[in-house]
């Protein structure tokens, strides 16, 4: 077994460095909670919605006001300079109705020059390297010190069924259009122009900027986008790229009403109240200067100091993991919400690195843990749409980029009464096991509910009594495949681990780790339909996320043990499982459009240390790069 050995004080375990922000000094629930607006389109045409976002830099108040403004990056729309926001606002989809984006790679200044990272990057890992050159790019460099030029971007919307060239694979980068970029850099990854070429609306991408289409062609659901760029995604995510898309209608959805509602749409007038509420929990730390917090050093994990790559095996910078101390819900630390004595729904996402939460509805958030909930949490939805039905939960356990659809019902409760939102979790790597819970007075709370005055009657389906639209059958399994979850120590210092991450494959029981640039071992026929058998030769938990499909999740098992079925709100359809310590998760899934997408681990820096495989449906191309 491929188990890490992690030294005592680990980065979970350790106070952050001098000049951050105390977080128990961080004054709670002063802050409304924000609702992202919906995104306002460039162009409605007959046949589809048409967007320009980019991602630019600006300045945000995420801590209380009094105290510094936040330097993020963002997405939003070109035509309307207000939408730039952190989180992003909302992208409105409906079913079976396209939807064209321009990305566009805005990090540049005023003066056009580029804008470096907000955020150390480790350039020893396995990235995109743009420093390399066209021969180069897209592998390990040998620079110990942070990079500082141009920043790659590309966009993946999680969850969405596309085609692989508007799917934001993860070396089909690509630098801004910026007037600086020094001369040998690779303006793109491998594997952009194989793309431009393949997609029907490639003649209109161009430098820093790309065109992808959503057919939207699948049940309604709850997706995300954010930047999936190789060996950086955790760091371009913390620094802020990421939102909310929002599939609607056809066969598997609830006519209007049966649900609470509204949400916000395109054109609401300022005030409108919502009773349908995204929710993205993320945690953050926070410079004295309002900057966000990253570590700069692998000695921030574990107190190695070197040698570090290429003079060992140890990479100079990275963190296996990392657990801020704030916990920041649409783009605000410990936000406040009223809320009518009547039924919300929450589209829920578990929007950090590393941090498997698990959320709780109490009285009180300082109640020794674990706390008595006061509210059911009614779990309708997954990362695929509708579960076969509603389930009540006291609490409810999310991993990073899983969503949940959640309603709550506030009806009957007095004008004055707090809720409050918990987190459970640990502070630590998740092993399934229960008993370590964050810190109560930090990390161990989320946000607050105020009842407020009822303003208009709740019509919406109370959820024990909501009948939901049935997940539509996989069909036969074609094939089954053993894949393996992985990490290494150190192979020529002891004591020192993990200092890589990886997936693989399993021969006669045994892992056989691989790393991104191996021989393509997953290769689903098309129109297949298989079971994955993910063993995890590791101690902790892992988030595993397939690109182009959702799948059910069958059963988990010890892997010298018997098979127990999935928990009851992972019973409809999803795109990323928990992967427990010691198991085997078996998922099946139909493999429906041909080409070349990525599986990995949602724990982000795991991802951007070779935790991410491709795969291929169909015949692979020989002009593959």
């Amino acid at each position: 077994m491929l188990a890490p050995i992690r030294f005592a004080e680990t980065s979970f375990a350790r106070s952050l460095p001098g000049r951050t922000v105390d977080p128990t000094a961080i004054r709670k629930y002063v802050t409304p909670l924000v609702i992202p607006p919906a995104m306002p389109p460039t162009k409605t045409k007959r046949k589809f919605d048409y967007y320009e976002i980019a991602v630019r830099q600006f300045r945000q108040q995420i801590l209380p006001p009094g105290l510094p403004a936040t330097t993020v990056w963002s997405y939003g729309s070109v035509d309307h300079p207000s939408s730039f926001n952190y989180p992003a606002f909302t992208i409105e989809a409906r079913h079976r109705r396209s939807i064209q984006v321009k990305w566009i790679n805005d990090l540049v200044d005023k003066h056009g020059c580029f804008l470096p990272h907000l955020l150390p990057i480790d350039q020893t890992l396995h990235w995109a390297n743009p420093p390399g050159g066209k021969q180069h790019r897209d592998s390990n460099g040998t620079d110990q010190t942070p990079y500082r030029g141009p920043v790659p971007l590309v966009t993946h919307v999680h969850g969405n069924h596309t085609f692989d060239y508007s799917d934001g694979y993860a070396e089909a980068w690509y630098l801004p259009d910026a007037s600086n970029i020094p001369k040998g850099y690779a303006r793109e990854g491998s594997f952009y122009k194989f793309f431009k070429k393949k997609s029907p609306l490639g003649h209109d991408w161009d430098t820093g900027e790309v065109v992808f289409e959503y057919g939207n062609d699948q049940p309604a659901n709850t997706q995300w986008y954010h930047d999936h760029t190789l060996g950086m995604t955790r760091a371009n995510v913390y620094a802020g790229p990421a939102g909310f898309y929002l599939l609607r209608g056809g066969p598997n959805d609830l006519p209007r009403g049966y649900l609470p509602g509204p949400a916000p749409q395109v054109g609401d007038r300022p005030g409108k109240r919502y009773y349908e509420i995204p929710l993205a929990v993320q945690d953050r730390s926070f410079n004295n200067d309002g900057s966000l917090f990253y570590p700069n050093s692998r000695a921030f994990f574990d107190g190695f100091t070197g040698p570090y790559a290429p003079d060992s095996d140890v990479p100079p910078i990275w963190n296996p993991e990392f657990f801020a101390n704030t916990i920041v819900v649409n783009g605000k630390t410990w936000p406040a919400l009223g809320v009518e004595p009547r039924r919300y729904r929450f589209r829920i996402l578990n929007g950090c690195n590393s941090r498997f939460l698990i959320f709780k509805l109490v009285s009180n958030p300082l109640a020794p843990r674990p706390a008595p909930a006061v509210l059911p949490l009614w779990v309708i939805g997954a990362e695929g749409g509708f579960l076969p039905a509603p389930v009540s939960l006291d609490n409810l356990l999310m991993s990073p980029a899983e969503r949940a659809d959640v309603i709550v019902d506030f009806t009957g409760l007095p004008v004055g009464t707090e809720i409050y939102l918990i987190n459970e979790g640990p502070d630590e790597p998740f092993n399934g096991q229960p008993g370590t819970f964050a810190d109560p007075a930090t990390t161990g709370q989320v946000m607050k509910f105020k009842v407020v005055p009822l303003t208009s009657r709740d019509t919406s389906t109370p959820p024990d009594r909501l009948k939901l639209p049935a997940p539509s059958p996989l069909g036969a399994e074609t094939n089954r495949r053993q894949v393996s979850l992985n990490e290494q120590d150190s192979a020529v210092l002891p004591d020192v681990g993990p200092v890589i991450t990886l997936l693989g494959t399993v021969q006669n029981g045994a892992a056989v780790p691989l790393k991104w640039d191996d021989k393509i071992t997953e290769n689903p026929a098309l129109n297949s339909t298989e079971v994955w058998e993910m063993y995890n030769f590791t101690a902790d938990a892992h988030p595993i996320h397939i690109h182009e499909v959702q799948f059910q999740v069958l059963d988990r098992q010890p892997i010298d043990g018997n098979p127990r079925p999935p928990e009851p709100w992972e019973r409809g359809f999803k795109d990323t499982v928990i992967a427990y310590p010691g198991e085997i998760t078996r998922v099946k899934a139909k493999f429906d459009l041909p080409g070349q997408y990525v599986w990995h681990c949602h724990i982000v820096e795991h991802e951007d240390n070779e935790m991410m495989r491709p795969y291929h449906i169909g015949p692979i191309p020989p002009s593959l790069p």
